[in-house]
């Protein structure tokens, strides 16, 4: 497991043999690659982490006062303008969104969970549908919405 044994031992937590967090490179920093395939609608994982009331870097938003800060799994999926997985905050699972090859990086979008973000920057996903600026839901002017749109319907 990636996750402490303070957490429990939920059999959806990620496994090390299937996920790590890794360093990328200088622009993205770290990622999480997952090391086996999953098929586009797999449940591929359950976060957790520890609820906290204010935004930080590594945390993801559960409610509009609260946020799951996860320094070992979630706190590290990298952004994309059309990405391959997406977050049920409720349920605290990891979806895959379209087919992922072993040994590929996990891409949110960080709006779909994200009021605001700790810390907003320029795009470079290189996405047909790129934005162009990565920050929250409501951070976005109308025109940057509608690439979300179809990126998630695609």
């Amino acid at each position: 497991m990636l996750y402490p044994a303070i957490y429990g031992n939920d059999p959806l937590f990620p496994k090390a043999k299937d996920f790590e967090v890794v360093y990328k490179d200088e622009m993205s920093g770290k990622g999480v690659i997952c090391y086996r395939a999953f098929r586009r609608g797999e449940i591929i994982a359950r976060m957790s982490g520890e609820i906290v009331n204010d935004i930080r870097q590594h945390t993801l938003q559960v409610s509009a006062d609260r946020h799951l800060y996860d320094v070992y799994f979630s706190g590290y999926f990298l952004h994309s303008c059309s990405p391959n997985i997406s977050l049920d905050m409720e349920n605290m699972t990891v979806t895959a969104v379209k087919d992922i090859p072993a040994n590929s990086y996990l891409y949110m979008d960080y709006a779909e969970t994200e009021d605001h973000l700790f810390k907003q920057f320029p795009c470079s996903c290189g996405s047909p549908y790129c934005r162009g600026w990565v920050g929250g839901k409501k951070d976005m002017l109308p025109v940057m919405q509608e690439p979300v749109l179809r990126a998630v319907n695609q």
